[in-house]
Formats: C-alpha cells, structure tokens, sequence
C-alpha cells in the first residue's frame, strides 16, 4: 500500500480488567467496529510485557511483522496508531490487520477489530483516564497470521493539560470607565484543561467582598459590582493558574461622575463694551480629566442666561460685544466626561457697559465724478463662419454716460439692415448676422460715442464657401 487508511474502533475500558478473546461483537457497519466485551480478571503481580504465543505456518505463506509501528496521537479518551506494510506479504498475499491490546498486568491480547482490516492506522475510542495498556498489530493472509509488531513501551491515557490563556474582549483593552451608580459587569473567558483556578485582585490587593461579586466557571469568569463607587477605580487583574502554568490579564477601571463648580470667580476689568473674568478650577474634578469650562452671560433686565464659551480651557477669558446701558452678570461650569457640574460659580459684582458721550462730527460730503470717455474692455475678435449659420461677434466697452454704439462693415454703416441685429445690454455689445454668406465676410468695426469721446475696435469676418463636388 503506498498511502495510509485510517480506521477508528472504540474501546470501553472503565475498569482494568482483561478482556476474553473469545467474545468478539459482530461489527455494526462496514469499516467500523464495536469494542470487545470486558470481565473482571485479576491482575498479575508482574507488570512486563505480555508474552504472545506466535503460530509457526510455513514461512513463504504467511506475511512477516508490519514495520514501524508507532503512536501518532495520544487524548484523554484516544490512542492513534499507524505502521507499514510488512517487507514480505507472502505467496498469497495479505487480507489485513488485526490490533490489539493488552492492558498492563494482563496477560489475554485482545483485538480492537472483530475481522482484519486493510488500514495502516487505527484510532481506539473511548478509553477511561488512567488506562495504561500495550498495542500490537499483525498482518493476516488465507494461510494465516504472522509475527506481530508490538509497542515497546505501554500507552497511557491521561488528561491532556492544555496552557491557560485569558481572552479579554476589545472594548475591556482600554480603560473602562462607568459612572457613580451604575453596575459594572466583566465577562473574561479563558482556556484550560482541565479546570484552572481563577483569582481576581484589585491593585494587588484581595477583592473586598461585601461590594465585588466572582463567579468562575469552566470557561470564563464574571467580576459584578451592584454600583460601582468612586473606591472602586484601579486595575483588577485576572490570574488563571494550572498545575505551575498561569495566565495573567488586567483590566483598568475608572468610576466618575459630575465635577464641582470652579472654586471661585472674579471680574477683574470692564471697559468699552468688553469684560475679563478670572476663576480657578473646581476641588474636585469628578475622579476625571475636565474637558473644559462652559462661560454664561445674563443682563439685569432680562435675567436669562446666554452661553458665551463652551469647553473653553484656560481659566480667564474676555467677553465682548456688550450691549452699552446693561448690566451683566456671569457664570461658570465645570465639565467631565459625565457633563457639567450641578451648579455653577457666579460673580458677585455686575458689570456696568457705560454709555460714552459720543459727538458727531460731520464731514464735507465730496461728489465723485463718474464721467469717463468709451474705452473697450474686450475687443472683438476675428472670426470665422460657415455659409448659412448665424453668427454673433462680442465685445465690451465701458463709458459713462451711456454710449451710442454704432456698428459698421468695411467702414459702411449697417445700422437698419435686417441681415444684422444689434444689442448692447451693461456695457455688452453684440451683433448677430443672420443665415451669413461668402458676400457677408469683410472688416466689421463697433464704435461707441459719448460726450466725452469716442472710442472703436474691428475684427476679420471670414465666411468660408462650402466645398462643392
């Protein structure tokens, strides 16, 4: 064979106890097959090897021992085992192979298979922790069974001890903040087999019961206080231990709530229509970094409050356009995370806007003369037209007063002809020759006249004649 079957075979060994050879179970389904049955046998004082009785059939009929029988993979309830072919199979040839085991201090081999199978690894099931047993495995043929392959060293089933590790969810990676009152609840799984140990402390200190609750499981641990206090901020850490092997995770806390007010605030000057004010920040900050102070306005008359800054940091500022005749008064919060403080701190004095005496003092009023001679902004440009499509020529002038524009082809007046269309709308001047021919291409000129002057620009009208075949 020159790749590996696979075949699984569940075995029952809750007690260690050899099996009878005799009882073997019909098998359930092709390629599977049920575990022997098991009595209690009484152990041997002697714990070596189990000696086989080998059958002795002609050599050239029989195959010889398979070759590197190995475990592949030991679980808590499994053994797996593979080998090769043997390196002779005989005159004719090999049916399959037969494993067996025997547990220590036994003496009775007993085949996982009820018949020979034509696999070369074999996984036995549902094995009891603390099973300890040797395995062998013949190649059988039509004329009989020949030498087996036996494990050197016996397997022993025990619990697979898998490292612990702790998963902690994203959004714990951070500082987990919560505010005065609220509950905090942390759900940290973790691995390990088997069962660890799970401890939390808070800044390295054991849990104070009567506010924390723990509860551990199988696979993860749950950290519940009913309302959470200011005292409860710092880093819990999560220890998983395992038989000498540990698992460590912190998590960071951080209990807030409303800042104080600012401790106290002056009006340092009024002037103008402008005051300066000066506070200090507030005795407590609410467990938190503040993320500014929000500034109000009110006048004497109306008592509402305006805001005037929010989130402003330094702790002075300037408030301007004050209205002149009010009185004002101001205040201030403090502001965290949780929002801003209950109450705010408030000046004592008002700030009076004075009304200054303010005398006119009229000056001469100067007419500006707009008068200006035409002068051309754009020019006209030269153009080119096809025969039989309407074209418009542009340019622009700028005069004042308003000047008459007169337009012109070959210095000839076309004022009144229907062929052309004149416009002048702010300073715009357009002519629109309708439906063109070669007869219409020549030098147009646009002239405008005021008082003042006169001014005129030309352009090329170049009407090409369509090809004709």
């Amino acid at each position: 064979m020159t790749g590996k079957a696979a075949s699984e075979a569940p075995v029952s060994a809750s007690q260690e106890t050899a099996p009878e050879p005799a009882k073997m179970p019909a098998t359930e389904s092709p390629g599977e097959t049920a575990a022997p049955g098991e009595e209690k046998h009484p152990e041997p004082e002697a714990s070596a090897t189990p000696t086989a009785t080998e059958p002795a059939p002609p050599s050239e009929d029989v195959p010889s021992a398979p070759l590197q029988l190995t475990v592949e993979d030991v679980s808590h309830n499994s053994v797996t085992v593979s080998w090769e072919p043997p390196e002779k199979l005989g005159r004719l040839g090999i049916q399959g192979y037969v494993l067996e085991f025997c547990r220590v201090g036994a003496s009775e081999w007993v085949p996982v298979t009820a018949r020979p199978v034509m696999v070369i690894q074999q996984t036995v099931r549902n094995l009891s922790l603390g099973d300890k047993f040797f395995l062998r495995v013949t190649a059988v043929s039509s004329a009989g069974a020949g030498p087996p392959a036996t494990l050197a060293q016996p397997v022993h089933i025990q619990e697979i001890i898998e490292h612990p590790k702790i998963r902690v969810p994203r959004h714990l990676r951070q500082t987990y903040i919560r505010h005065v009152g609220e509950a905090v609840n942390l759900q940290i799984p973790f691995q390990g087999r088997p069962k660890p140990q799970a401890s939390w402390t808070h800044n390295g200190n054991a849990l104070d019961s009567q506010r924390v609750n723990v509860r551990s499981g199988d696979q993860d641990s749950i950290l519940f206080i009913r309302s959470a206090q200011r005292s409860d901020s710092g880093r819990y850490e999560l220890t998983v231990r395992l038989e000498g092997l540990e698992a460590k995770a912190a998590i960071d806390i951080l209990v807030i709530e409303k800042p104080g007010p600012p401790s106290s605030i002056k009006l340092l000057d009024v002037w103008g229509c402008n005051a300066n004010l000066e506070w200090t920040p507030p005795q407590d900050t609410g467990n938190t970094e503040l993320l500014g102070y929000t500034v109000q306005k009110a006048d004497k008359k109306s008592g509402q409050w305006f805001t005037v800054l929010e989130r402003y940091h330094p702790t002075s500022c300037t408030i301007s356009d004050l209205i002149i005749g009010n009185s004002y008064s101001f205040r201030v919060f403090s502001e965290n995370l949780c929002g801003l403080s209950d109450s705010a701190t408030t000046t004592k004095e008002l700030a009076h806007i004075q009304k200054a005496d303010i005398t006119a003092k009229p000056q001469g009023f100067v007419e500006r003369d707009f008068s200006e001679a035409p002068s051309f902004t754009q020019p006209l440009a030269d153009h080119t037209s096809t025969p039989g499509y309407s074209t418009q020529l542009f340019c622009s002038v700028r005069a004042s007063p308003k000047p008459k524009i007169i337009w012109m082809k070959n210095k000839m007046d076309i004022q009144g002809d229907p062929k052309y269309r004149a416009l002048s709308d702010q300073g715009i001047c357009t002519l629109e020759i309708r439906r063109p021919s070669p007869f219409d291409s020549g030098v147009y000129t646009c002239k405008a006249i005021n008082v003042l002057g006169e001014a005129s620009v030309d352009c090329r009208l170049e009407v090409k004649a369509s090809a004709t075949h």
